[in-house]
């Protein structure tokens, strides 16, 4: 059955981006698996805002993937690129079982917060950067009711001292 993956990069502190959603911090002259990863999935979920920062970018870029925005207010409609959908435990579970490849949860807080409290994520590929932002948007909402544990899978060191971990959830 395909996994639901979320493959994000954070800096050291736990952030994902700067408080105006700023990934300039980001490395980009390596891609760390990203095409690798890319060409094992064939659907992408996210939030409305990521999609919105996403067109701003220029040139969409997942190109060729079957796209789902999660939103409230757009429920419903389409665009070239994606749907827009209500988020539901059951549209996700039933998107599980249609897909061919994995899926990949593209997000940030709100998001990746609803698939760990209803237990929708398998595996987590998180790219660690090495820098300390002393602020931002965290990688993870704090709350106690989404303890999830983790089994860590595999690590890997590069040159440029990112440090890549990938972790199935249980």
């Amino acid at each position: 059955m395909p996994k639901i993956i979320l493959f994000i990069a954070s800096s050291l502190d736990g952030y994902i981006a700067r408080k105006s959603g700023e990934v300039d911090w980001l490395f980009i002259d390596e891609d760390y698996g990203y095409n690798d990863f890319f060409a094992q999935i064939d659907t992408v979920l996210m939030g409305n805002k990521t999609y919105q920062q996403i067109l701003d970018f220029g040139e969409y870029p997942y190109q060729g993937k079957q796209g789902f925005v999660f939103s409230n207010t757009n429920a419903g409609k389409k665009d070239q690129n994606v749907e827009f959908i209500q988020a539901s435990v059951e549209f996700v579970n039933n998107l599980r079982q249609k897909s061919k490849g994995d899926i990949w949860l593209v997000g940030v807080a709100e998001i990746i917060y609803y698939f760990l409290k209803h237990n929708l994520l398998d595996r987590l590929i998180l790219s660690i950067h090495p820098i300390i932002l002393g602020d931002g948007i965290p990688l993870i909402i704090k709350d106690t009711s989404i303890e999830t544990k983790l089994e860590l899978k595999n690590v890997k060191n590069y040159e440029s001292g990112l440090l890549q971990l990938t972790y199935d959830l249980h």
